[in-house]
């Protein structure tokens, strides 16, 4: 007995081995992402979690917090009129920005697809204006936008018209305000050209043997095929459009009349001018519902219009069970 007592210690120490080189491994891919793990948890779900605590509170920056549930919201439904207001101009906003911004998106990538000189001088170019600052974005276009000495009115002056003074009259600001936003179409324009890319040329050149024309080609070819494309670029549209905020505070305020008052300024002044971070964080979480519940419905309609290459859809049961009735017949 007493020689197997050694024995037995050494086997169990040998078998530990590799049990805890096992376990260190297992952990070793946890503890590489351990850093985005905790920053996700610090400063992205613990932050979301508790603003949805807050919405639940009279919450105000200096004083008592105060619970009141869901009163944050009863009033924001039915006692603010500057709650609708706000939501009915970025609705606005949305339904002009969203298609122009990926229709001039997809228009400078086909531009920039074309193989020309200089092309990678234009891509520069097209892409600089992505990386300026938002306030510098806003000093360039309140320049622009001047009706004393804008630039904008100076040539429409030349061909005869009498342009408006844009960021002052409620009919046009909102206008303003969505072509000042389409400037930076850098990003989205490269997502677009990356996509182009991608599309095999042997479509291309055998349609145009079957006599098909260009824009034949950009209808039966170039959409479908980028259709995955669009689908990203136009659920990052409408998350830009609700989030819009920069722009309409440094160059109009809101204004005139509330015409650019948009849903994230209404949110901003709530939480920053009035000091009221409950009820901002109601608004907030409406916002988000609203934009989670339009990219839940892009994704559902995307069924019906975005292709993927090499996808083999199912046929329906019935289809499938009347061939097999004519098989065994």
């Amino acid at each position: 007995m007493a020689h197997t007592y050694p024995q037995t210690v050494g086997k169990q120490s040998a078998s530990l081995g590799p049990r805890r080189k096992r376990r260190w491994g297992g952990a070793a891919p946890y503890l590489f992402i351990f850093p985005w793990i905790f920053g996700f948890l610090v400063f992205t779900l613990g932050p979301l979690l508790f603003s949805l605590i807050i919405s639940l509170f009279d919450w105000p920056i200096v004083g008592k917090v105060h619970f009141i549930g869901l009163g944050n919201y009863v009033e924001m439904f039915t006692d603010d009129p500057l709650f609708w207001k706000s939501f009915g101009v970025t609705l606005k906003f949305a339904a002009l920005f969203v298609p122009l911004n990926i229709a001039v998106g997809l228009g400078l990538a086909i531009l920039l697809n074309q193989n020309t000189r200089g092309n990678a001088i234009f891509r520069t170019a097209f892409y600089l204006p992505s990386v300026i600052s938002g306030v510098a974005l806003a000093m360039i276009w309140s320049w622009v936008y001047s009706g004393d000495y804008g630039i904008l009115n100076y040539f429409l002056s030349i061909i005869g018209v009498q342009g408006p003074d844009w960021l002052n009259d409620k009919n046009w600001s909102l206008v303003a305000m969505v072509v000042a936003s389409l400037w930076g179409q850098g990003s989205m324009m490269l997502v677009f050209l990356a996509g182009l890319k991608g599309i095999p040329k042997d479509l291309y050149e055998s349609a145009s043997i079957d006599g098909a024309g260009k824009i034949r080609q950009f209808i039966s070819i170039t959409i479908p095929m980028l259709s995955p494309t669009i689908l990203f670029n136009l659920i990052t549209s409408i998350i830009a459009a609700f989030q819009q905020l920069t722009l309409a505070l440094l160059l109009t305020g809101g204004g005139p009349m509330k015409s650019t008052y948009f849903y994230a300024m209404y949110m901003y002044e709530n939480a920053f001018k009035f000091f009221k971070m409950g009820y901002s964080a109601a608004n907030a979480w409406f916002m988000f519902l609203i934009v989670l519940t339009l990219t839940f419905l892009v994704f559902k309609s995307s069924e019906a219009w975005v292709f993927y290459e090499g996808e083999m859809k199912r046929k329906p049961e019935k289809t499938t069970k009347s061939v097999r009735k004519g098989r065994s017949a």
